[in-house]
């Protein structure tokens, strides 16, 4: 995790979510060769569970990560549940931190958290990290390519082989995100949209048969993960292909089994240019918008050929993906109106027009598969 994605807060101030006396003991005694007392910093980029950077007084460091703070949806932000997930996926060839210590006693810190190791990297949240960390097209061609081989990878893991074979049902995923999400909505919403409602009908009416089911990440794309960019930190001596990669896929707290393809219709709604039809869906312009990644349909090749997939019904998953979205980011809004996260930069207003863009996505896109005679 780079520095320059990192808030701290002045020496000496509170940092919130935090008891510092009750972790440093915490640590003493359950994370391995961890010496208190222990600093710690809130990692920017998160819009639900809490990140913090970790640093020992002998310099190691470590990653917390926590529920947000105040009232929280039923099913959500569940820290044994992420942890045993990374822990699992940890034994695949996707590139996740290595998790070290669960704590679920919530007298300890106030909720559930969990303790994994920090993985050095840039975080691409938007365009312009990506001209800062990447200025090289080249570069950001192999780690655009690298997220495509990391994505069907993920999707082609044996659940059963890996002990994650019973964290979810598998069968009726859309069934069951669909009525899931519109129930957050009911709970979340803090107004009506009508195209909410028209977009959840169409998107119920004209289900595509689940053809790929195993892990589904929830939220991939390039701003969860962790990017090394030249050698950094392995060197130099590492050839092009292997020099620009991904290191580490983040924030799996919406992680669950079914289909997979629900994953690459919202990869792919990320994967956005500068001059796209959604630039109101994003509060700033998204990492690939810098240019030089290699296009949407050549991500779609590329995973297809890895994967063995059949992604001829994709733009559907990408119309879910608008209005699942919108369900999350009104959610996101609701917290910010409550006080309850960490984070006080976001403007409301700015979260209400990207809803509002969203829902109104999602309804054009899956009113005009419909109508050319798809899904």
């Amino acid at each position: 995790m780079a520095d320059d994605v990192v808030a701290g807060a002045a020496a000496g101030a509170a940092v919130p979510g935090i008891d510092p006396a009750a972790l440093d003991a915490w640590f003493a005694g359950n994370v391995e060769g961890a010496r208190p007392p222990l600093h710690f910093e809130v990692i920017t980029g998160g819009r639900s569970n809490i990140t913090y950077r970790v640093t020992d007084s002998v310099g190691n460091r470590y990653v917390l990560r926590r529920p947000p703070l105040g009232h929280v949806l039923a099913t959500a932000h569940d820290m044994a549940r992420e942890h045993r997930i990374i822990g699992a996926v940890g034994k695949t060839a996707v590139p996740v931190p290595q998790v070290l210590a669960l704590c679920e006693d919530v007298y300890v810190n106030g909720a559930p958290f969990y303790v994994m190791s920090f993985v050095d990297g840039h975080v691409l949240a938007k365009a312009e990290d990506t001209e800062q960390a990447l200025p090289d097209l080249a570069s950001r061609r192999r780690v655009g390519e690298h997220v495509a081989d990391i994505m069907a990878d993920l999707h082609k893991v044996d659940v059963d082989a890996i002990g994650l074979g019973e964290l979810a049902r598998r069968e009726a995923f859309l069934d069951r995100q669909l009525k899931r999400w519109r129930g957050q909505w009911e709970q979340s919403k803090t107004r009506d949209l009508t195209d909410m409602e028209a977009a959840f009908d169409l998107l119920m009416a004209h289900k595509p048969e689940q053809r790929y089911t195993g892990i589904v990440h929830g939220d991939f794309r390039i701003g969860n993960m962790l990017t090394v960019v030249n050698g950094e930190p392995e060197g130099p001596s590492q050839t092009p292909a292997t020099r620009d990669h991904v290191a580490a896929v983040l924030d799996w707290e919406l992680c669950t089994l079914g289909d997979v393809l629900a994953d690459v219709g919202y990869f792919l709604n990320y994967w956005a240019t500068a001059d796209g039809d959604d630039a109101e869906s994003f509060v700033d312009p998204p990492p690939t918008a810098a240019g030089g990644f290699p296009s949407r349909d050549e991500v779609v090749e590329r995973y297809a050929a890895r994967s063995g997939f059949d992604l001829s019904e994709v733009e559907y998953y990408r119309a879910f993906s608008y209005w699942r979205s919108a369900a999350i980011v009104e959610g996101v809004k609701r917290r910010y109106i409550e006080g309850v996260m960490v984070d006080d930069e976001v403007d409301p207003v700015v979260y209400d027009r990207r809803v509002v863009t969203l829902a109104a996505l999602s309804r054009q896109r899956i009113t005009t598969l419909v109508g050319s005679g798809g899904a």
